[in-house]
């Protein structure tokens, strides 16, 4: 099947779906898409649509619509890595403005699914932090992880193979693979790049599970 990759510079909408339901969505701007990489940018200062009160694992479970309010990204400027079929994304997140590397973080998270406006993808709660030196690392919401596994959001064998995840990617780091190694901390958007807006019909539900 041929693969239709977004061009640098091109405003899209990155979105959490699960169970036919839409959990959030943001605009980014696609920074590099193709067979082995795909990158997106997330400057503070971009519009978000959220859940309007933080949803507890429980809240997945729910057969309700999640409702979505306008909110605006702060304090930081996200560069998501990705590889086709990883269950994961690393970030670079910089202090706004760029001026210094905040951390490395890694969304575990559904392999990212191409739609006509850009990607959805299904987060799977547990995270893992990393220092800006990449010296040192840890877990993050592993408490609203196992709650949610304790509740059947997640099986078992879910649960082993989204931290088995977890710990392929400290591999990487550990090993200085990409995509540690590959310079990214230091790279910067193209002046001139503008705040991606949300286009008409953001919130269509297209061929989801």
């Amino acid at each position: 099947m041929t693969v239709s990759y977004w061009k640098p510079g091109t405003p899209v909408v990155y979105r959490g779906v699960w169970r036919r339901k839409l959990w959030w969505a943001t605009g980014v701007t696609a920074v590099q898409d193709g067979p082995e990489l795909t990158a997106l940018y997330c400057p503070a200062g971009t519009p978000e649509k959220m859940p309007a009160e933080r949803l507890s694992p429980r809240d997945l479970l729910s057969t309700e619509q999640v409702e979505l309010v306008d909110r605006t990204w702060a304090d930081t400027d996200v560069l998501l890595l990705t590889a086709p079929g990883a269950a994961h994304a690393v970030y670079a997140m910089w202090e706004e403005g760029q001026t210094s590397l905040r951390c490395w973080y890694v969304d575990l998270q559904a392999p990212l699914r191409r739609t006509t406006m850009g990607f959805d993808t299904r987060d799977h709660l547990l995270d893992v932090v990393i220092s800006p030196d990449r010296s040192e690392w840890w877990w993050k919401d592993e408490d609203e992880f196992e709650e949610a596994v304790a509740i059947g959001v997640f099986s078992a064998d879910e649960a082993r193979a989204i931290r088995e995840e977890g710990d392929r990617v400290v591999g990487l780091l550990e090993a200085d693979e990409s995509p540690f190694r590959d310079g990214w901390e230091t790279w910067s958007p193209p002046t001139g790049w503008e705040i991606p807006a949300f286009p008409e019909n953001w919130d269509r539900l297209e061929d989801v599970g």
